[in-house]
């Protein structure tokens, strides 16, 4: 499965992997729909390897929960978090060559009322800038000016997330916090920035390039279950994916329920 909208993926890149691997289909969403587990279970599939970005990647894995089969990460985006945790920090052609060894493993992700986070979750106005990478994305110049605009804004001026429970970090709250699975737990992160251009160029820069933990931050600690709270509706963005909570909302950490086939060394 591909996405011609996700980052790295050219129309050489995905006959070079269709030579590759020799599908019996390949689908490209969004024009074909994403396969549900009785799709792939009635034609007798037993991988389906996914070259887009995160984001559909999630859509993918969602669709095909409790499926007996493995999911194959590629890196077919910009960033590529999951195909990096899974294979290492290493091109496509090096994935491919060390798939006869590849391994099946489960992993632990983050459940939200939104759906499940296999990456990290960013909860909070910041979250916002999201919809600016997906107008970068799509090369839009008037949705760029208007979603700037609007993460700006509710960067500034939206009520900010606190932790109520366990009540942690600071009781005025953050612009964002990022939860991120960690062993059987929940690592929380606190984003906040006294100057509020300073937040807009590091927002920019750390959302739409998806290196967001690079920034300055409040390592609020590991916890079994989190609760966050704010004033009004929580913005999430869901790796990499926008979404929208209530002001309420709670992050578990749990075993996701499909195999991935992983070849990262134990050096990666």
């Amino acid at each position: 499965m591909t996405n011609p909208a996700s980052g790295s993926n050219s129309p050489a890149a995905v006959e070079a992997l269709t030579a590759a691997l020799a599908p019996a289909r390949t689908l490209a969403f969004p024009n074909d729909l994403l396969p549900t587990r009785a799709d792939l279970e009635e034609a007798g599939v037993g991988t389906l390897a996914v070259f887009t970005g995160d984001g559909t990647i999630n859509s993918a894995a969602a669709a095909l929960e409790g499926w007996g089969g493995a999911l194959l990460v590629l890196p077919g985006g910009t960033q590529n978090l999951l195909s990096k945790s899974l294979h290492g920090d290493r091109p496509l052609d090096a994935i491919l060559a060390d798939l006869p060894r590849a391994n099946r493993t489960r992993r632990r992700g983050i459940r939200t009322s939104q759906g499940m986070s296999l990456i990290e979750v960013l909860a909070g106005p910041g979250a916002m800038w999201a919809d600016v990478r997906e107008s970068v994305r799509d090369l839009d110049l008037g949705a760029m000016a208007e979603t700037f605009s609007n993460a700006l804004r509710e960067t500034r001026e939206g009520p900010a997330v606190h932790l109520s429970d366990p009540a942690e970090g600071k009781p005025e709250g953050y612009r964002a916090i990022l939860l991120a699975p960690e062993r059987d737990c929940v690592l929380v992160e606190g984003y906040d920035f006294a100057d509020i251009g300073e937040f807009a160029a590091q927002g920019f820069a750390m959302l739409v390039k998806r290196n967001f933990r690079e920034g300055p931050h409040d390592d609020i600690g590991i916890f079994p279950t989190v609760t966050v709270a704010s004033d009004a509706p929580i913005a999430l963005m869901i790796d990499g994916e926008r979404r929208q909570g209530e002001s309420r909302e709670s992050f578990t950490c749990e075993e996701f329920a499909l195999d991935f086939l992983a070849t990262a060394k134990a050096d990666s």
